[in-house]
């Protein structure tokens, strides 16, 4: 009897899913985003995909895969970009997309199961007391609560709130361990830390209490120049106006906007770069006001749309972040993306030199956020790919320059973030995944402790090695 066979008994009455298609599909991401992932990754595949519907089942799932030593990668609807829901060793997917209750909602504040999608609390919230989350991602009505934060770092709302990981933007997680006997932790405060942003590779998050705010009928606007780097400044200036209460401020450079934003092109111009930008009602007389001083133009304001005016177009926030790139991959299949922080103060200059150094390479995308209490921003360029060589000379330039690349064309947790280990997720994994059954291949910390992350290579986790 294979491990798998006699995980297979040991997990009787739970649901399992074996049909080989099925099994492929819900151990993908949204990895094809990267050329030089969809290469890598595209083999990849689990064995199951174990559903469990509440935190009893999912302790009984580790208990039993910890027994089998068999790996375990948590799921929630696999809306991620770098592979970080992909089972690089095998094993069991763990979807925790059943586990769908909102537990609770309150002033200031929720409780919900891991699997709840995160536009359904939002309308829960607003419907139950006027508020919804502080932040979601563009994929807001697909993604999951727990999902975005074991996987994302900020999003739609960011403008205001700053990301995941900054204090109070998550309350509490609870989280159960990979061990003989699984424990259920509860983490507050600093200890959040080990967990958020990890990719489940130290703890299965079952619960999550997440701040809310104040909800509003938030008005989506286009405002266009004819200069890209008039507009970042503009967006710059408008993210530090802080009487006027914004939830989106995303810049884009001409020729994307009138090229991918298909819906709103009859909005729009050849030659427009673009701020779009979510306000809230009570801000718009005020926006508009700033805007006109500033001397952009209007060219799209749902307030001033009817019902039927609107009728088919997507969402503001549809157009930004992740799905900027989604929309410019259905026109041009050509194009991926980067990850870039441009730090305060000296973003705009940043831009602008950087922006010069690759036309006809790199349309420009920038989200205009708090980060440590300033208005800066991250980019997520959209780049002509060629080969990954070239990939590379680009990463280096940024880098090179001041403008840090969190790279999307990897898979683990430090290649796409900071390119060293966090001490506080290894030292977590340590005690809550002795065997390193959880996500195993994504933290090179716990694979490869002596890893040269200077070399700029490709780190491929033995799972890969041979298929490479």
């Amino acid at each position: 009897m294979t491990g798998i066979d006699a995980l297979r008994a040991d997990l009787d009455g739970i649901k399992i899913e074996d049909n080989e298609k099925i099994v492929q599909q819900k151990s993908r991401d949204f990895y094809w985003y990267s050329p030089v992932l969809k290469e890598r990754l595209d083999h990849v595949t689990g064995d199951l995909i174990v559903s469990p519907k509440t935190e009893d089942e999912v302790i009984r799932v580790l208990k039993a895969c910890y027994k089998h030593d068999v790996p375990v990668t948590p799921r929630g609807t696999g809306t991620g970009n770098y592979g970080q829901a992909m089972p690089l060793s095998g094993g069991v997917v763990l979807s925790l997309a059943d586990m769908s209750e909102i537990k609770e909602i309150a002033p200031g504040r929720a409780v919900v199961g891991p699997g709840v999608i995160c536009s359904d609390l939002d309308k829960a919230a607003r419907e139950q007391s006027g508020q919804e989350m502080r932040m979601h991602p563009s994929t807001t009505h697909t993604a999951t609560v727990a999902g975005f934060v074991a996987g994302g770092s900020g999003g739609v709302g960011s403008t205001r709130w700053g990301g995941l990981r900054d204090f109070g933007n998550v309350i509490r997680l609870r989280v159960v361990t990979m061990e003989e006997e699984p424990r259920v932790l509860e983490l507050t405060g600093a200890d959040l830390h080990k967990v958020t942003h990890a990719y489940g590779t130290n703890g299965i998050i079952t619960e999550v209490e997440i701040p809310l705010t104040a909800a509003y009928d938030w008005i989506d606007v286009i405002v266009t120049f004819d200069d890209f780097v008039e507009a970042a400044g503009y967006a710059n200036a408008l993210g530090r106006q802080d009487g006027i209460l914004l939830k989106l401020n995303t810049v884009i450079s001409a020729p994307a906007p009138f090229d991918y934003f298909k819906r709103h092109q009859k909005f729009l111009k050849e030659g427009d770069s673009v701020v779009i930008c979510m306000v809230a009602p009570q801000s718009l007389d005020a926006f508009l006001a700033y805007t006109a001083r500033e001397g952009g133009n209007i060219a799209f304001n749902s307030a001033a749309l009817s019902a039927e005016g609107m009728r088919g177009l997507p969402p503001a926030f549809e157009l930004a972040w992740n799905h900027t790139t989604l929309r410019g991959l259905r026109i041009d299949p050509a194009i991926t993306y980067l990850q870039v922080l441009y730090p305060f103060p000296n973003q705009l200059a940043l831009i602008e030199k950087l922006h010069g150094m690759f036309k006809g390479e790199i349309i420009d995308h920038l989200e205009f956020v708090r980060f440590d209490g300033d208005i800066t921003c991250f980019g997520l360029p959209m780049v002509r790919y060629t080969t990954e060589a070239r990939l590379d000379e680009i990463i280096e330039t940024f880098n090179r320059e001041g403008a840090p690349i969190f790279n999307p064309h990897r898979f683990t947790l430090e290649e796409g973030g900071m390119k060293q280990t966090d001490e506080i997720q290894l030292a977590f994994k340590r005690e809550a995944d002795p065997k390193g059954l959880l996500n195993p291949g994504k933290m090179i910390a716990w694979e490869n402790p002596d890893y040269d992350y200077d070399t700029g290579a490709v780190w491929l986790f033995k799972g890969l090695q041979k298929a490479s």
